[in-house]
């Protein structure tokens, strides 16, 4: 070190000095050092700023209209970056070439607990990500009760790849609007829980259920809580004992772990991302094109007419969990630039439109 640095070290030692003479140091009660602690991490999380409420945004959503370009050059630097940060193409799935034996893992959703991967959660894994990548046309499908009377069906069963979240109905009479092919579809551990009482009792109704979604991979969050690993697990046991169609997939959590640090970082504050969202990103970087349907979680339509939560239901979901209205706003956006297609009108059983 210089003697220019020391003496700015000495220098800086002193005035700590004359500070701490001054200002003796006080010791905080244990309690008030942890709400510090709390209050601190709460603004981390959830900073004060105001959010457009839901009149402001669907009057904005009017006045900008709907109209649509794909932008392929935004396309191609967004699925760059999805790349860059969270490797979906091997990393969207537990695979045996991510996740060798004798690997240890956190759950993403938790921070005290990790799990080792053994040999018998390795059996269960793919050897690599089991799509033909890039994909082409991918379909997202929400569950917004926007889709109710859309007439999007056809379009949507037109995508060379369609996903869809937390195992939606597909029955005859929501076909015309939400269309009937599945190529992946989500499901919470929760939803197993909640509909099919962890399959701890009978697994018939849960494996009659499934069968609406033909060869679909199931895509599982089994590592994400600790307390979804074991219905993950029977999801899958259940399946393979019957010879389903349907292969489970299990969420790699430190892709989910990435994409959740990807969209903090770009504004959207929330204890946890929506599994649409997250299925998004994961299309954007597996994926040429992306459309989406049903992702407008608000409780007007673009004519401003009441609408049901869900186009099958009007449960509404548990508050301050999730940030909707942000996650909208950032797909929002995506679509005006032209990196994805958001259909937020009727489609009237039009056919995808070219690309430009």
């Amino acid at each position: 070190m210089s003697p220019c640095g020391r003496a700015q070290r000495h220098t800086s030692r002193g005035a700590m000095a004359v500070l701490a003479w001054k200002f003796p140091r006080t010791r905080l009660p244990v309690g008030a050092s942890a709400l510090c602690v709390v209050v601190l991490c709460w603004l981390y999380i959830f900073p004060v700023y105001r959010l457009p409420n839901e009149k402001e945004i669907v009057h904005g959503v009017l006045q900008q209209g709907t109209a649509w370009r794909r932008n392929q050059t935004a396309a191609r630097l967004f699925r760059k970056q999805m790349e860059d940060c969270c490797d979906p193409a091997h990393l969207f799935a537990m695979t045996k070439m991510n996740s060798p034996m004798g690997k240890s893992m956190w759950y993403d959703g938790e921070f005290l607990y990790s799990f080792t991967i053994d040999n018998s959660t390795y059996s269960l894994f793919p050897q690599a990500t089991p799509f033909q990548l890039p994909l082409k046309r991918c379909a997202v499908v929400g569950n917004g009760g926007i889709l109710k009377k859309s007439g999007c069906g056809r379009q949507i069963d037109e995508a060379n790849f369609v996903m869809r979240c937390n195992l939606p109905p597909l029955s005859s009479e929501y076909t015309k609007d939400v269309g009937s092919k599945s190529h992946l579809v989500t499901a919470n551990p929760s939803i197993i829980r909640q509909r099919f009482q962890n399959l701890l009792w009978s697994r018939k109704t849960f494996v009659d259920n499934m069968k609406i979604y033909n060869h679909s991979y199931i895509y599982m969050p089994a590592f994400s809580m600790k307390t979804g690993t074991e219905p993950s697990l029977r999801v899958y046991y259940t399946l393979s004992d019957v010879g389903a169609n349907q292969t489970v997939l299990f969420a790699n959590p430190n892709f989910l772990r990435s994409i959740g640090k990807f969209w903090k970082n770009r504004g959207i504050h929330a204890k946890r991302l929506s599994t649409g969202l997250f299925l998004v990103s994961a299309a954007l970087g597996l994926c040429e094109e992306v459309a989406l349907y049903g992702f407008w979680p608000f409780s007007v339509n673009m004519h401003e007419q009441p609408i049901s939560h869900h186009y099958y239901d009007n449960v509404l979901p548990f508050s301050g969990f999730h940030a909707m209205p942000e996650e909208f706003l950032q797909l929002w956006y995506l679509h005006k630039i032209g990196t994805l297609r958001m259909q937020l009108d009727p489609c009237e059983d039009a056919s995808l439109p070219p690309t430009s």
